[in-house]
């Protein structure tokens, strides 16, 4: 359950961010659980954002690859633009595009310095531009 909750935790503040920058926010209940939808959706005037939190502090993030093909699917029949959001310990989320990450046998990943580089920040995505 420890997993969980270091999960959850950073779901709760995913949401709580765009929610004061005036977004709605949704979290899905049961998400990495079998979950139909992603962790947490945020909309807000034409914005639609579909995150899959990860917190993990190696090098590397592995996700599953059923939980991309659902982003996918997200992205393919509402048009939300889908993200996988890893958070380490003390450091700031970054929020990866899925079409940057390497499709394994059984996953998809992307390493810590390929993220950095890549990955957008939440106000990134908060602000109007």
């Amino acid at each position: 359950m420890w997993f969980y909750g270091k999960g959850s935790r950073v779901e709760r503040e995913i949401m709580d961010y765009f929610s004061k920058h005036g977004f709605c926010a949704i979290r899905a209940a049961g998400s990495g659980v079998s979950s139909k939808s992603p962790d947490v959706m945020v909309f807000k005037k034409g914005k639609q954002y579909a995150f899959e939190s990860k917190a993990h502090e190696g090098m590397n993030l592995q996700v599953k690859k059923d939980q991309i093909e659902l982003l996918k699917h997200w992205y393919e029949v509402a048009q939300v633009t889908p993200f996988v959001v890893w958070k380490r310990k003390g450091c700031e989320p970054l929020f990866i595009p899925i079409n940057v990450l390497k499709e394994n046998r059984s996953s998809f990943t992307i390493s810590l310095e390929a993220a950095e580089r890549i990955a957008y920040k939440k106000e990134d995505l908060a602000y109007d531009q």
